[in-house]
């Protein structure tokens, strides 16, 4: 490896550099290392360019006289000796060869010029072989023969100069193939860059972390047909697809996976016999959200590859948390869209029950759910009562405070969620089990605080709510409160204004707005005019506080006389008014009758009343509010007349 990076070194200096004539070598129609040498400190990595070119020259001259009669040897600078192989008519030993070519050899170098011995009737020669830039020796070209076949200096030259070509032929080779090695990794890696940049730009095209995910699957699949590839995801997998699967930590000391996580680096596995086990985390900017795993066959992993792996990883968790991110601002913009029209529409009502249908209807719609349920607290019987759902036989219903995901919730304050209610059976549920329900969400609908309702969500399929539901759902649910809140308010305001604050009964504009109404859609009515006989003397003799009691009396008589339907009203003064709608003049004076008896029987102080009738028929012809209070008043003052405690009709 350092010679091929001293030669690839020596390469670089080498492009770019000037010609005798001052030209770029370039330029030149010759091949441009042709000039190229070698220095000192590449001896240590020649010694296989030596024997190389050696024994190919011994190849390309081996048929010649002088090849078949003596020994050619090459000594080098290192002390390296490479020679052919003895004939067999020679009657020297190859020891006493190597150590007589040696000696030549060293005194050859030493005096740089051509040298010849004779031991035992053998030659020895020796010329020295020059670098062609710095004409510096290198090595030592010897031939051994006996004198009867020896030759001269010029033709040992010769051969030498046949060497040296060979020597630099393969020299020059070394280069050809380092230029060859760095044009294939250029190559590869220019490839390598353009599919990691393709895959990159697929990756970063996806804008859902399903596609991310299949994208980068499908591209590593591409580039490594032979590998098994795998995801493991800490959060979300994809149904359906067994490469994608969720992410388990285990204890276990060779898990990978596991440790690619937790450390947040790649981690290999080395220890099968046939395959290589990649583990690599997606990791991204906030986050890792998973691991990617390889594992691919021995004989095509190549180390280089490492990097590419990693890089795909990480810009696959890039892409993934962009995705993510992307997902989660349309989720945000999507949920501030709802609770927008939701508190629009809640608002536009000022009816608990029409805000309670609304809310199922819309909740059932957000969530893709099967059954929503909202349910009511009744703080005087501290139960709920289900106010509004979609499974009809629940409407309608009471549970005590403590039964149920609704008990849950109202002893918690806190909402709820159940993945598999099959499976996890803490409390009994009606809804759960008249529904084969398995997933379940839950919220309490706050008012002043305090819980006042309960939401319930549910689906037929297990773990099928998030928590981005779970999320939703509660923020909802103060929604719902808010708008209740508005209307209980509205409610109250309303009955202030139409409730008289001593009596508690109606006030007289409400009592004229209702008749108005009734003699719009009814056939028929009556009017009963009350009046206390007396009620001065009352005020006079015991104050006024007494007689505020006995209206207070009286009024509570009246309504516990009358229909839920019938409306009570103070007149004015000492004077109350009941409407029966749909009821006929005899009928309205039993109930007078009634009334009246209830008084002098009840009261404390003793008083009676006086009661005027009038009724009102579709088939007369003048129908009016104030006819009718014009007669029942006349029928009124007849019983005043006529000595009081006492009922007339007009």
């Amino acid at each position: 490896m350092r010679k091929k990076a001293h030669l690839l070194r020596a390469v670089k200096e080498r492009v770019g550099c000037k010609m005798k004539d001052g030209t770029n070598e370039v330029n030149k129609p010759i091949i441009w290392f042709a000039d190229e040498d070698f220095h000192d400190a590449d001896e240590p990595y020649l010694p296989e360019l030596y024997k190389e070119s050696f024994y190919a020259w011994y190849e390309d001259a081996r048929d010649l006289d002088a090849c078949q009669h003596g020994v050619f040897s090459i000594y080098t600078r290192s002390a390296s000796l490479y020679s052919t192989k003895p004939l067999n008519q020679h009657t020297m030993d190859s020891k006493q060869w190597d150590e007589a070519m040696i000696r030549l050899a060293n005194q050859c170098m030493h005096s740089e010029t051509y040298t010849v011995t004779l031991e035992e009737n053998v030659q020895y020669s020796a010329v020295p072989i020059r670098r062609r830039k710095d004409n510096k020796v290198f090595a030592v070209f010897m031939y051994c023969v006996d004198v009867e076949h020896a030759i001269g200096k010029a033709e040992l030259e010769v051969y030498a100069k046949h060497f040296r070509v060979h020597f630099y032929r393969v020299f020059e080779g070394v280069f050809v193939k380092e230029i060859m090695l760095q044009k294939t990794l250029v190559d590869k890696e220019a490839s390598h860059r353009e599919r990691l940049f393709l895959i990159s730009k697929r990756l970063y095209d996806q804008i859902d972390a399903q596609s991310v995910v299949r994208e980068m699957l499908h591209s590593l699949e591409e580039l490594y047909q032979d590998s098994e590839i795998y995801l493991y995801l800490s959060q979300d997998h994809l149904e359906g697809d067994n490469r994608v699967r969720p992410l388990e930590f285990r204890n276990s000391s060779n898990d990978i996976v596991t440790e690619a996580f937790l450390e947040g680096k790649c981690c290999i596995d080395r220890e099968q016999a046939n395959h290589i086990r990649l583990a690599i985390p997606m990791n991204g900017k906030q986050a890792a959200y998973g691991v990617l795993c390889i594992e691919i066959n021995r004989e095509h992993w190549d180390e280089s590859d490492l990097p590419a792996f990693m890089l795909i990883a990480d810009t696959a968790g890039s892409a993934f948390e962009n995705a993510k991110l992307y997902e989660q601002s349309n989720l945000l913009i999507n949920e501030l869209r709802i609770i927008n029209e939701m508190t629009k529409r809640l608002n536009q009502s000022l009816r608990s029950r029409e805000i309670f249908q609304y809310a199922t209807t819309e909740l059932l719609k957000i969530f893709n759910a099967d059954y929503c349920c909202v349910l009511q607290l009744d703080r005087k019987r501290n139960e709920f009562k289900v106010r509004a759902s979609n499974l009809e036989s629940l409407l309608g219903k009471i549970y005590t405070n403590d039964y149920g995901f609704t008990g849950i919730v109202f002893r918690t304050k806190e909402a709820l969620i159940t993945s598999d209610y099959w499976n996890t059976q803490t409390v009994p549920s009606e809804l759960m089990e008249d529904t084969n329900s398995r997933s379940l969400i839950g919220a309490p609908i706050f008012i002043d605080g305090e819980v006042a309702g309960v939401i319930l969500v549910t689906h037929r399929q297990a773990n099928y709510f998030s928590y981005d539901n779970f999320k939703l759902l509660q923020v909802v649910s103060t929604h719902i409160g808010l708008a209740v809140t508005n209307a209980s308010l509205h409610a109250e305001m309303h009955k202030m204004i139409i409730t008289d604050n001593l009596t508690n009964l109606h006030v007289r504009h409400y009592l004229d707005e209702q008749i108005q109404l009734k003699q719009r859609s009814d056939m028929q009515g009556s009017l009963i005019l009350v009046d206390i006989d007396f009620f001065k003397n009352v005020n006079d003799t015991y104050g006024h506080q007494v007689g505020d009691r006995i209206l207070i009396q009286v009024s509570s008589i009246i309504r516990t006389s009358i229909r839920n339907g019938d409306i009570a009203a103070r007149w004015g003064g000492e004077e109350l008014a009941i409407y029966l709608p749909n009821v006929p003049a005899v009928r309205a004076a039993q109930i007078a009758e009634r009334i009246r008896m209830r008084v002098e029987q009840e009261t404390n102080p003793t008083v009676t009343v006086s009661c005027g009738i009038s009724e009102w028929d579709a088939s007369h012809e003048k129908i009016s509010v104030e006819s009718l209070f014009y007669h029942a008043d006349m029928a009124l003052y007849e019983s005043k007349k006529s000595g009081r405690n006492r009922i007339n009709i007009g």
